[in-house]
Parts: C-alpha cells; sequence; structure tokens
C-alpha cells in the first residue's frame, strides 16, 4: 500500500488481500473510493459455505457496497501474503494512521 498526498508518497506498508482461492475472495482490482468508516466492527459472513465471525475488527474503512474493506488486523502478521477474505489487511498501527488520515470518499484504487 502506498498513501500519497498530492504525488508525494506519505507512507508504504505490506499488507495481506484476499487469496483469491474462488472469485469470492479475491480483492477486487479497481478504482474505488472509501465510501463509509467504523472506528470497530464484527465482521462476519459465510465464504465456500463456511460461516466466519471476527469481533472488534478496528479502523474499517469500506470502499465497495459488497462488503470489500481496508482494516487493521490483530490476528496475523503474515503481511504481504494474501490472506483474507477479500478485504486489504492492514498492520494496526498503519490502519490507525489511515483511519485518522483519509476521510470518507478518499480515492482508493487496487492494483495487481
Amino acid at each position: 500500500l502506498w498513501a500519497y498526498e498530492d504525488a508525494t508518497p506519505v507512507l508504504s506498508t505490506l499488507v495481506s488481500t484476499g487469496t483469491a482461492e474462488t472469485p469470492e475472495v479475491a480483492t477486487p482490482l479497481g478504482r474505488f473510493r472509501i465510501r463509509v468508516k467504523f472506528p470497530t466492527q464484527t465482521m462476519e459472513g459465510t465464504v465456500s459455505g463456511e460461516a466466519y465471525r471476527v469481533e472488534d475488527v478496528p479502523d474499517v474503512m469500506y470502499f465497495t457496497d459488497e462488503g470489500h474493506a481496508l482494516h487493521g488486523t490483530y490476528w496475523h502478521d503474515n503481511f504481504g501474503t494474501p490472506m483474507s477474505h477479500g478485504c486489504v489487511n492492514l498492520p494496526l498501527d498503519v490502519a490507525a494512521w489511515m483511519y485518522d488520515w483519509a476521510p470518507e470518499w478518499t480515492a482508493v484504487t487496487i492494483v495487481p
């Protein structure tokens, strides 16, 4: 992940994106905007017929209507490796910084 102010990079970090083992756990590519933010949230759903529930996910910034978000991740530290159900997992300190730095409607571009 790279965060920019105008053309100047202000942050860079490794992240974990969707595993893409199936289309439903791929992180979507393209141009988006942060639609809504929550300081903490319980994330739950079903992937490949298997339910999941993760409580107290910090610094959640949704960028699609389908539930894809940038968010803090306390359950692993394997950043740089695809690990998620389609979200962009961030180190906790980076997620806190991003949450404070990026208002709703901040542009998000996901590239391969």
